[in-house]
Parts: structure tokens; C-alpha cells; sequence
């Protein structure tokens, strides 16, 4: 009985902790920090637990205008040419389906399909247990820009992904054109579905660039002296990482992700422009902007300032018998 109280008054001091009325600065001892990250990684694992679970529903559930998983995974594979003169094959006439070479190959792929939506559908939820662990830790000027950080993360993410989805269609048609008559396309499903999932993965990676470059910048790592003068063989590298790093091998892939990158890689450019040129008026009129990194501050010699007169106050004459003791006051 008495441990169980005890073991109460300690959850109980624990909640007092994570509370921002009675521990407005974070304040913990070690074993709190750590109580404090299993609790947050405990509910970020069941938040993509939750996620996970509507993922593999909504997989091969339809909800009013909006395709199931399956029917947006399956599109660009489906819009490939099929039947006489195509390359994609169709068996039974049942229309566009995909293959399972293994025995439960259809569950895993759709476990891995419903966990990977799951965890961007419930993004934000677990997102912020990692923000609500850190932050306690954070400055409030750091808090702001973390804040910014992961918004804009998050879009530039989103946004890779959207252009990943239109370019699989076209590059999945120059890779299946290859070798003629000689092959027809009939994709497993594990392949195909890992294939569509890590080209998503690439891109929206990638497009987290000119985020970093901008981060670099705003804590003056890479002033944009630097980056105008590597621009060329930055822009090079980018395209060469474009080729390595796209699943497949087709030029369509290879060159929309190059070309985007490029063209992110240019914005973050122009913002670092931007930014240093303010940070340098705001130097210039500063009073010690125009010194050198090795210049000592110059050292400002005190004013002499001139004694104030004293007014003549009651002087020895006021005082009987003062005439043999000039000098001295009344106190004395």
C-alpha cells in the first residue's frame, strides 16, 4: 500500500513537471528527462500507431471522393499502354492488378503502405511530442525559428512528394519501353510499391535543400559570398546526386528532380542574397560595424571633469576662540 502511494506522488510530481504553471522553464534532473522521453516517444509511437491502422483501412477503402491507397498507387502503374500494341499485360481481363509472388506478400505490402500514410497523415500529433521534449530546452527567439523550421519542412516535403507522384507515370513508361517486343510489363506488387514509395521518399528529402542552405546562412556558416562563388560546381553536384539517387534509372526522374533541386538551390541563393545585404547595412550603421574581425574596439578616454566649487559654509569665524584653529569645522 505504501509503495503504491509513493509510486502515485511520483507520477504526480512528474505531471507537476511537464506542466508549464508550476515548471515554467523546463527545469528537470536527469531521471525526469528521461521519464519525460519515454512518455512523449510512447504517445508519438501510438499516434503512428493510429495512423497506421487507418492507412491499411483506407487502403482498400474508398472514402466518397476520395481514392483509396491502393487506386492512387496503382494509377501511374495503370496508366502505362496495355493490351495489343502496349507493354503492361492484363490478365483474365480483370484490368490492372498486381502481382503477389509470395505467399502474405499482399498483407506486408499493404501494412508498409498503411504505416508509411499513417505516419504523414498523424505528422503534426507526433511531430509535436518531439517539439513538446525539446522545447523546454529553447530560447524563446529559438523557439520561433524551430517553429519555422518544421513548417516549412513539412511543406517542402509535401511538395516533393506531389511532383515525385507526376513524374513516376513517365518515368515508369521510358523504364518499361526498354527492350520492345521482346517483354511485357507485369509488376509484383512489393517491388512496385517499394519503387513508388522510396521515389517519394527522394524527393521529398531533397527538396529539404535550400531549407538547409537557408539555416547555414541565417547563422553564418554560408555567406553567400561562398555560395556564389561554388555555384557552379554545387549546381553540377546536384544533378550527379539527382543520378545516383533516384530509384530508377530513366532521365525523366533523373532530370525533374535535378531541375528542381537546381531551381530551390537558386531561391535559397537569392535569399541569402538578401539577407547578408541587410545584415550589412545593419552593421554599417552600427558604430563599431566597420571594424575588421582582428581590429581590437577602440578604447574611449574618460572626460576630466572640472570640480564644482564648494559654497563657503560656516566658517571658523562663527565659532568663539575659531581665530587660533583655522581649518577646522564644527564637527571637529
Amino acid at each position: 500500500m505504501a509503495r503504491d502511494q509513493e509510486d502515485r506522488a511520483g507520477r504526480r510530481e512528474r505531471r507537476r513537471l511537464r506542466s508549464r504553471r508550476h515548471n515554467p522553464d523546463g527545469t528537470m534532473t536527469l531521471r525526469d528527462h528521461i521519464y519525460e522521453l519515454r512518455h512523449r516517444l510512447g504517445l508519438a509511437l501510438l499516434f503512428i500507431l493510429i495512423g497506421g491502422a487507418f492507412g491499411f483501412f483506407w487502403f482498400q477503402t474508398r472514402f466518397g471522393p476520395v481514392p483509396s491507397l491502393s487506386q492512387l498507387l496503382m494509377d501511374p502503374y495503370c496508366a502505362l499502354p496495355a493490351g495489343k500494341g502496349g507493354v503492361r499485360i492484363e490478365f483474365d481481363g480483370n484490368g490492372c492488378k498486381l502481382l503477389q509472388t509470395q505467399p502474405f506478400e499482399a498483407f506486408l505490402t499493404q501494412f508498409k503502405v498503411g504505416v508509411a500514410a499513417g505516419m504523414v497523415l498523424t505528422a503534426p500529433l507526433w511531430l509535436y511530442q518531439v517539439w513538446a521534449f525539446i522545447t523546454p530546452g529553447l530560447y524563446a527567439r529559438e523557439k520561433k525559428f524551430a517553429l519555422n523550421f518544421v513548417l516549412f519542412a513539412s511543406l517542402l516535403f509535401a511538395a516533393g512528394a506531389v511532383l515525385a507522384y507526376f513524374v513516376v507515370p513517365q518515368g515508369l513508361r521510358v523504364l518499361v519501353s526498354f527492350g520492345g517486343d521482346a517483354f511485357i510489363t507485369a509488376l509484383a506488387a512489393d517491388k512496385y510499391i517499394s519503387f513508388v514509395l522510396v521515389l517519394l521518399l527522394i524527393f521529398g528529402v531533397s527538396f529539404e535543400l535550400p531549407l538547409l542552405i537557408v539555416m547555414l546562412n541565417k547563422i553564418g556558416m554560408l555567406p553567400y559570398a561562398n555560395l556564389k562563388k561554388w555555384r557552379r560546381g554545387i549546381l553540377f553536384a546536384l544533378f550527379v546526386f539527382a543520378a545516383f539517387a533516384t530509384p530508377g534509372t530513366d532521365p525523366v526522374s533523373m532530370v525533374a528532380l535535378g531541375f528542381a533541386m537546381a531551381v530551390l538551390f537558386e531561391l535559397a541563393v537569392q535569399i541569402a542574397r538578401i539577407h547578408d545585404r541587410r545584415k550589412a547595412k545593419r552593421e554599417a550603421l552600427s558604430e563599431l560595424g566597420g571594424l575588421d574581425d582582428n581590429e581590437a574596439s577602440p578604447v574611449y578616454e574618460p572626460e576630466q571633469v572640472e570640480p564644482e566649487p564648494v559654497s563657503p559654509g560656516p566658517g571658523p569665524e562663527s565659532r568663539p576662540g575659531s581665530e587660533s584653529r583655522p581649518g577646522w569645522d564644527d564637527v571637529t
